[in-house]
């Protein structure tokens, strides 16, 4: 067996292999534009794409591709070959600088909220050098940007490299004020835990729903979900286990520090965790972590959900985004040392922190905004829509120490004694993780936890990235006139605590009476995405893109219209869908049994007069009554789509957030009321009739 350390990266053209192949001076230049964002030469990016493709070659590759991240919230990527015809109807393998750097795509059918016009379909990519190109699949495969044709950003890479910049400089700036000259560059991180079900691939293809939108739209409860609490880190089933072991191997040769696997809270829930990273590479690992998932689960005869609520009545799955600073010097930024209350540049940092979250708060909740997203927040198993913030006793009797002027008395780290002589004293730890708030501090990193399982981690790291930027922007303005730097710190530290510790709450978020606390603090309860994107577009949010070059506002009114076009679609599918499944399955296969239990009636009268048909009797007229029921939900339901259909083209921003409106208000009513008469009918027809697996041969199948 080849030991991990051997071919872990091996399908990576990363730093090693450029050192192996690379000149020492065209390495070095490369390593000046990935470190400094120094412009590169056309002449260096000749020597490296020779390189590449020699490398690829020999690793079977045929074809070179340029891997973006349009708005669709996935990877895109077009192939080329290395071919170039000769004379005597030859080719030679050729891959020139130019190729490297820029790629031209049609970009006429990716989201574009407007900014272009159908007609100017040539897009452009362009590389991303901070980014290790890979082998997927035969082909070279180049992470890179996109744009329009005129320009405009059609990507979530660019955005996200811009915000990276945005917050290193003003960390920067900060961190000289404290006299560390030596630091030249500070450094997001990203560490994005994964979670997903898995299901077999035979049953999943039984169900219309899991095919076409992703979850299910109908199920009754199985008799046995999460409640005894089982599943969660328990052992972890064979086939289960197989496809684990294969997946950390396929992620490891892609160089993906896939760490922590384990069973979820969910019966068929799992979750995959990876080592923290820098921030762009985290967000492609992520990208390519999810297309593995379901690619491995293939070859093993299994299906990967990625959806955010692919079961109704258990937990759906999250992915938390564990982000930090760090100092290209070695420093993190979020570690508050033994001794937090005298650690100042910690305290200001992590007030910078708070007061982009209470001040952004919108923009968070907005940047997991999705229809998927939606059916999760606040269902008592993940964060409610309500944003704030975890960090600690500790930290915040630190704090309140500080707004009032006194010294802080720290009760150290208590020893815990376990009650067996065997077993060593532990220390117990200062701040408890608290599963229930959506931004935790969790030691040296925040947990932010909000994100559902399938979206792209570039747009919650944009909004974190650029709202800390500002704030940190604002305290540096404000220090570099200080005559007294400590006092100066301190002052900071303390206004802003004062004016933004509405955001901190370190209780249980679950609560109803968090819900109307947090409305006394006059904290946002966006509880479904038509409700949140209007601030998007707000002045105030539009202002700081543009202060930061992270946006124009062009762009930003893009997003708003693209992420909402999304929303409207996305529900529209389930609509047809489960319109299509009660229509063509449910309503036959009910009147099927309804019949059956008739026939069987009429025959036991028939044979045995004085028996009582009351069961079958009671059944007919349940079941009579929840098709009626059915029928007319099915009939208000094919109202609504038409009314959405007339409206899903040539639309303004008012009309698609009208539209957006009506489709959560009236068309996801309507199914969730479909799905209750059909959930009754489930487990009042024989199964030998009910036309989908259960959710009890679902969530058991593998």
């Amino acid at each position: 067996m080849t030991p991990v350390t051997e071919y872990f990266g091996s399908l990576v053209f990363n730093d090693t292999t450029m050192k192996q192949r690379l000149p020492k001076e065209t390495y070095k230049a490369l390593k000046k534009t990935i470190q400094d964002g120094k412009p590169l030469d056309i002449s260096v990016a000749n020597v490296v794409a020779n390189a590449m493709k020699d490398w690829a070659i020999e690793h079977g590759c045929t074809h070179y591709s340029h891997w973006f991240q349009p708005m669709t919230g996935i990877t895109a990527e077009k192939h080329d070959s290395f071919i170039t015809p000769t004379d005597g109807g030859k080719v030679i393998m050729e891959f020139s600088g130019k190729a490297l750097i820029k790629g031209e795509p049609d970009a006429s059918s990716f989201p574009h909220g407007g900014i272009r016009a159908t007609f100017e379909a040539r897009g452009y990519t362009t590389w991303d050098p901070t980014s290790y190109a890979f082998i997927k699949d035969g082909s070279l495969c180049i992470p890179t940007a996109f744009c329009s044709y005129t320009g405009e950003v059609l990507d979530k890479k660019t955005p996200l490299l811009r915000s990276m910049e945005r917050i290193s400089h003003e960390a920067v700036r900060v961190l000289h004020l404290f006299g560390k000259k030596d630091v030249t560059r500070v450094i997001t991180t990203v560490g994005a835990e994964q979670e997903y079900f898995l299901v077999d691939k035979k049953v999943y293809e039984k169900r219309r729903d899991l095919i076409f939108t992703g979850r299910t739209l109908i199920g009754a409860k199985a008799p046995k979900g999460q409640e005894l609490e089982d599943h969660y880190f328990g052992s972890i089933k064979t086939r289960v286990s197989e496809y684990m072991k294969d997946l950390d191997e396929q992620l490891w040769k892609f160089g993906i520090y896939s760490k922590t696997k384990h069973n979820e809270a969910a019966p068929a829930q799992h979750e995959l965790a990876p080592v923290f990273t820098t921030t762009n590479l985290a967000t492609d690992h992520n990208q390519l972590t999810m297309e593995i998932m379901q690619k491995v689960a293939e070859k093993h005869g299994l299906v990967c959900l990625l959806h955010e609520k692919p079961f109704a009545g258990v937990n759906g799955s999250g992915k938390h985004n564990n982000w930090s600073l760090s100092t290209n010097t070695g420093e993190n930024l979020f570690n508050p040392s033994s001794n937090p209350e005298q650690n100042l540049q910690f305290l200001l940092f992590l007030a910078a922190v708070i007061k982009g979250v209470d001040e952004y708060q919108d923009l968070l909740r907005v940047s997991v905004a999705s229809a998927g997203n939606d059916c999760r927040l606040g269902g008592y198993e993940a964060p409610p829509a309500i944003v704030s913030m975890f960090i600690g006793g500790d930290l915040e009797a630190v704090l309140e120490a500080m707004l009032r002027d006194k010294e802080y008395e720290s009760k150290g780290r208590i020893e815990m004694g376990m009650g067996v002589d065997v077993l060593p004293e532990i220390k117990k730890d200062t701040t408890d993780r608290n599963r229930t708030s959506p931004f935790a501090f969790t030691g040296n990193k925040f947990e932010f936890r909000m994100l559902g399982s399938a979206i792209n981690i570039a747009c919650p790291n944009i909004m974190l990235n650029t709202i800390v930027a500002e704030e940190l922007s604002q305290f540096a303005d404000e220090l570099e006139k200080a005559d007294d730097f400590e006092r100066a710190v301190r002052h900071i530290i303390k206004r802003t605590y004062k004016e933004h510790r509405r955001i901190v709450f370190n209780g249980n978020n679950y609560s109803e009476d968090w819900v109307q606390e947090a409305e006394r603090r006059g904290l946002l309860n966006l509880r479904t995405m038509p409700e949140a994107m209007p601030y998007y577009i707000s002045k105030k949010n539009i202002d700081l893109f543009e202060k930061h070059k992270i946006y124009t506002p062009a762009e930003t009114h893009a997003r708003y219209e693209v992420l909402l076009e999304n929303y409207v679609n996305v529900v529209n599918i389930e609509a047809l869908t489960l319109t299509e499944m009660v229509k063509r399955d449910i309503i036959p296969a009910v009147t099927k049994y309804i019949k059956s239990l008739a026939d069987t009636a009429i025959a036991k009268k028939q044979i045995l007069p004085n028996i009582s048909t009351t069961v079958e009797t009671e059944l007919i007229e349940k079941l009579s009554f929840d098709l009626e029921e059915c029928y007319s939900k099915l009939m208000q339901l094919e109202f609504h789509i038409k009314e959405v259909e007339k409206h899903t083209k040539n639309h303004s921003e008012k009309q698609i957030q009208a539209l957006s409106e009506y489709v959560c208000g009236n068309v996801l009513t309507v199914m969730r009321d479909m799905r209750t008469v059909c959930d009754d009918m489930e487990v009042n027809t024989s199964a030998e009739y009910w036309p989908y697996p259960s959710y009890g041969e679902l969530m058991t199948s593998v």
